[in-house]
């Protein structure tokens, strides 16, 4: 870059001082995948602990109670969670909820906003689906800052012609890319989030803000309005993204609320048989080391964790895209990978 620090990679991925592995496991891992992972995890772990510990699991069953103890406390949790799935769920659906005048006020708020959308990409009428809105309003970007190059191209200030062209040609590149990235992306899976999260929009008004105030001698009227243009299309962006978050973010609740009750009634199904039918002294023998007994209890256990491991995997991909995307605008929380100071003068 001309002078303007270490500019941030195009994708969220490569901005990320997380490992590969984990970025996946946090953001693009399929939630159902992440959540058979922490079952097969907890079952081998509690295998392990069985298998290696110096106290006899089927000693500790004939002198105290742990599988009653145990399978007593997950049935009460399993019917706390439901409640709590519930509580959420009327949470998010009370944000729908509202007298005429609030309603009419929603509404006319989204209107206004596709009006300005498309006044901005040049169109009597915005795109209806989000992957398609967004894709609309990432090219109006690209097509402004064409537009300032343009301004700006018979300037006598070859510098500013050098940062613009520079500016221009990443503003292009990665809008291709993200526009690609939107393609056929349904609303309601990670793909639309995924892509808008990779337009890095607030670095993109930081350097066109710096470009501007660095040469404003050298802009002409033409420059100002294709500047203001520009900067106009990047905020309805940032706006459109914060939205479709925030709509993203209700539909995964809402999703997660419907997961949780049908994982907690097989779950609650297998704790109960536990407490009502099941007999240690019926069950003999060892597998792979290991007492058949164990193997039962652990496998049960697992089923009875299962909702919880679900509501940790849907909660960690949410809690992670809202703290790397709490700030609106050209504001970076986090780390900069950044190795010099601007020193624009």
């Amino acid at each position: 870059m001309s002078g303007d620090g270490s500019q941030p990679s195009d994708t969220m991925a490569e901005r990320s001082t997380d490992p590969t592995w984990k970025h996946h496991l946090l953001l693009n891992a399929n939630r159902w995948v992440v959540t058979a992972g922490l079952m097969l995890f907890v079952f081998v772990g509690l295998l392990a602990v069985a298998r290696f510990s110096p106290v006899s699991f089927r000693a500790l069953v004939g002198s105290q109670d742990p599988i009653g103890t145990l399978f007593q406390a997950l049935t009460t949790a399993l019917i706390t969670g439901v409640t709590l799935v519930v509580t959420i769920n009327s949470l998010v659906l009370s944000q729908e909820l509202g007298a005429v005048e609030d309603q009419r006020t929603r509404l006319e708020g989204a209107l206004d906003f596709r009006r300005n959308v498309e006044g901005s990409i040049d169109a009597p009428i915005s795109p209806p689906e989000p992957s398609s809105f967004l894709q609309a309003v990432v090219a109006a970007s690209e097509d402004r800052a064409h537009d300032f190059r343009e301004a700006v191209s018979e300037s006598q200030d070859e510098e500013l012609k050098d940062r613009v062209d520079d500016f221009v040609d990443n503003v292009t590149t990665h809008a291709d890319s993200i526009r690609d990235g939107l393609e056929d992306a349904q609303f309601g899976t990670y793909a639309v989030l995924k892509a808008a999260l990779d337009y890095n929009y607030s670095w993109k008004i930081f350097r066109a803000r710096r470009i501007r105030n660095v040469h404003a001698d050298s802009f002409t009227d033409e420059a100002h309005e294709a500047y203001d243009d520009l900067l106009e299309s990047l905020k309805l962006f940032g706006l459109a993204r914060e939205h479709f978050k925030t709509l993203y973010f209700q539909w995964e609740l809402i999703n997660l609320s419907r997961a949780m009750m049908y994982v907690a009634v097989p779950a609650l199904v297998v704790t109960m048989s536990m407490l009502l039918f099941f007999d240690a002294n019926a069950v003999s023998g060892v597998f792979i080391g290991v007492d058949l007994l164990v193997w039962i209890v652990v496998a049960a256990a697992t089923i009875a964790v299962a909702p919880f491991l679900l509501l940790i995997a849907f909660i960690l991909r949410v809690a992670t895209m809202a703290k790397r995307t709490l700030a609106i605008g050209p504001f970076i929380l986090r780390e900069s990978s950044r190795g010099e100071e601007i020193d624009w003068e």
